[in-house]
């Protein structure tokens, strides 16, 4: 039986790279926050012996005139190898080595100068040495210029695992050779004795995991819990723990890992408005969901999720899928202790009135017509379902409170409820409250929804997450709320772009 030749997979990629028909070339979507993504793929097939090379040519630097001037670096690519294990950011964990535009050597998010830095119309040549001695010496060609070892891999630590071609890059198209044509740079260029990976003997060439063949084989993963509560800690450990089912997470968190600028989080290194970077973030993760659903994959949906109608209504997409719902439910006082360190390691402060909606509104998910099943991490089902009616009456008695000191302080409410009750009556369900705590939309950017130019940029994420999952920013762009005084009263209208 014939060994079908090394390719780019569809399914080996990120959900935001495009690889074109003949699985020889490929680009990254560059639309609206896209632009600021890095998007990653890697080849059906490794190498585990012999002198083996591939090659990357930059086709083309996509215009992305909406990038602000400020934006480091918006067109690069990044070319080398990795283990099948590793994430698709390539250079940035252990076992995975790249050679970046700027003239820069990277592995475990480690980046030191090498090379010359190349873009549009360059080759990069990608050399793998399995005869070295003890080590693996990787090295690259540009435009058939040698530029020297990069990398040396101890032969002991790959423990015989195959490096796969792989590529990275934000907003250029690229096309390999696996030596299925004639070479991209100069004819003749390669060292003696190396050969394009397509060339070796099939016993010397490892195929990559496969993904699944059918829906029915896929599974989606969707965390239920509140913030803090451990969700993305978990997801990030199962994906691991699991690496043959490949999981795509889905999630602010995911989103914002793959927008860093030489291995650093934006939080950071960025020097633009980080609340318009939340804003394009939550515009990517919706898009991606859409896409997620038409791809056969596994999936973790790594949001809060404890609204019931918010549950139906991003699983439905995924009909045919296996899904399953993972609830993290610490202790109260575990999770005020998470919440407390989330806040000093990482300077998230989620809004209180957007918790005690949460709190107000938890649904614990249940198998039915949307969900095959519900695994409780923490908290068994029914511990779990006693302290979420302590946090269904927390919440309630909130907004009660709100209420009452809004209608003496002569305020409307404003709420804008009526995509919620739309949403709830397409889904068959009638959620059992309708304020929100006190203090919101009180006009003028105050709190609940912000005006565009107010707050800070990590509590008006956690905004457009409460909303979200209220069900009024099922719109593809999100929510965006606008508040006024007119008259002595105040009013606020929240606008959903589909």
């Amino acid at each position: 039986r014939a060994v079908p030749p090394p390719d780019v997979p569809t399914d080996n990629c990120d959900l935001h790279f495009k690889v074109a028909r003949d699985r020889y070339s490929g680009h990254p979507l560059t639309i609206e926050g896209f632009a600021y993504l890095w998007s990653g793929a890697r080849a059906t097939h490794g190498a585990t012996r012999g002198r083996v090379c591939f090659e990357i040519k930059v086709t083309e630097a996509l215009p992305v005139q909406h990038l602000p001037p400020s934006e480091p670096d918006p067109h690069v690519v990044r070319v080398g190898w990795s283990l099948d294990c590793c994430s698709t950011q390539l250079g940035e964990e252990p076992f995975s080595y790249g050679y970046g535009g700027t003239g820069r050597k990277s592995t475990e998010g480690k980046f030191q100068s090498y090379g010359e830095t190349f873009g549009e119309s360059d080759v990069i040549a990608c050399l793998a040495d399995f005869e070295a001695g003890d080590s693996v010496e990787l090295s690259f060609l540009k435009n058939g210029r040698w530029q020297g070892p990069a990398f040396r891999v101890p032969r002991s630590a790959l423990r015989g695992r195959a490096l796969f071609p792989h590529v990275l890059l934000k907003n250029c198209a690229v096309e390999f050779n696996f030596g299925q044509r004639a070479p991209l740079g100069t004819p003749g260029t390669l060292p003696p004795g190396y050969c394009f990976i397509q060339q070796l003997p099939p016993a010397h060439r490892e195929r990559g995991t496969r993904g699944p063949r059918s829906k029915a084989e896929c599974e989606i993963l969707m965390m239920v819990g509140l913030p803090a509560a451990g969700k993305t800690t978990w997801a990030v450990k199962h994906a691991a723990a699991n690496p043959d089912k490949k999981y795509n997470i889905l999630g602010t968190n995911a989103i914002m890992d793959k927008m860093r600028v030489m291995g650093l989080k934006r939080q950071r290194n960025y020097a633009g408005r980080w609340d318009v970077l939340i804003q394009q973030a939550t515009q990517c993760l919706n898009r991606l969901i859409q896409i997620a659903a038409r791809k056969r994959r596994n999936y973790i949906l790594d949001q809060t999720n404890v609204y019931g109608s918010a549950q139906r209504r991003k699983l439905r997409p995924f009909a045919g899928f296996r899904r399953r719902a993972v609830v993290i439910c610490p202790t109260d006082a575990e999770l005020r202790a998470r919440t407390r360190k989330r806040t000093d390691e990482e300077g998230k402060d989620v809004p209180e009135h957007a918790v005690l909606e949460m709190k107000a509104n938890f649904t614990l998910p249940e198998p039915g017509e949307f969900l095959d099943s519900v695994q409780f991490v923490e908290l068994q089902r029914d511990e779990a379902a006693a302290l979420v009616r302590r946090y269904n009456q927390e919440g309630r008695s909130a907004a009660g409170a709100g209420h009452r000191d809004g209608h003496r302080d002569g305020h409307g409410d404003g709420h804008g409820d009526g995509h919620r009750d739309r949403q709830d009556r397409q889904d068959g369900h009638t959620e059992p409250f309708r304020g929100r705590p006190s203090g919101t939309f009180r006009g003028r950017g105050g709190r609940g929804f912000r005006g565009a130019g107010s707050g800070n940029g990590e509590e008006r994420e956690w905004e457009r997450e409460w909303e979200r999952e209220r069900g009024l920013g099922f719109g593809e762009f999100g929510v965006w709320g606008l508040g006024w005084d007119l008259m002595g009263f105040s009013f606020g209208i929240a606008i959903g772009f589909l």
